[in-house]
């Protein structure tokens, strides 16, 4: 049997499969990320957590009179142990749900794909509200990014609506 690219169809459900994967790769990276942030941040408890805002602006050589690095340096003057606890903890609970997706995606599970499709979704009127509001390359590299995920996943649920998983790769 041959797909409409003159490929066989088996072709196209490998390549669908490989995409699919690719996102449960990036999913599972960025739960890995928040990982260690949440581990940083119970790094802080007991610990005098405006020093260390203090100390990380310096090395970055940043100005500690500028917005961002002053703003950085308030937050962490009034962190309390409770609320370190209370970001770990949201950290990991984020983390839980984008390694159950990247799980569900790399075993080709539909209900994983609309799933993505959904969570990925949420952010983009936001991320188009942030682009328009303060336009920085960083952020209209994270819309294109994102729409770009959720557009190929969506047309990759439309092209087979009535199909179960894809069976494992060799």
């Amino acid at each position: 049997m041959v797909g409409a690219a003159g490929c066989p169809v088996c072709c196209l459900e490998m390549e669908k499969g490989a995409g699919i994967r690719a996102v449960a790769v990036f999913e599972a990276a960025k739960g890995t990320v928040v990982i260690a942030a949440g581990l940083g941040l119970l790094s802080l408890l007991h610990r005098d957590a405006q020093h260390a805002a203090e100390t990380i602006v310096r090395h970055l050589h940043l100005n500690p009179a500028r917005h961002y690095p002053r703003v950085f340096i308030e937050a962490a003057a009034r962190m309390t142990d409770s609320r370190l606890w209370l970001l770990a903890g949201g950290a990991f609970a984020y983390s839980a749900v984008r390694f159950i997706e990247a799980y569900g995606l790399w075993r080709l599970r539909p209900w994983a794909e609309w799933f993505a499709i959904l969570s990925g979704g949420l952010y983009l009127p936001v991320e188009v509200y942030e682009l328009f509001v303060h336009p920085t390359p960083v952020k209209a590299a994270i819309l294109l990014g994102n729409a770009a995920i959720v557009g190929y996943l969506i047309q990759v649920r439309l092209a087979a609506p009535h199909a179960g998983p894809l069976p494992p790769s060799p």
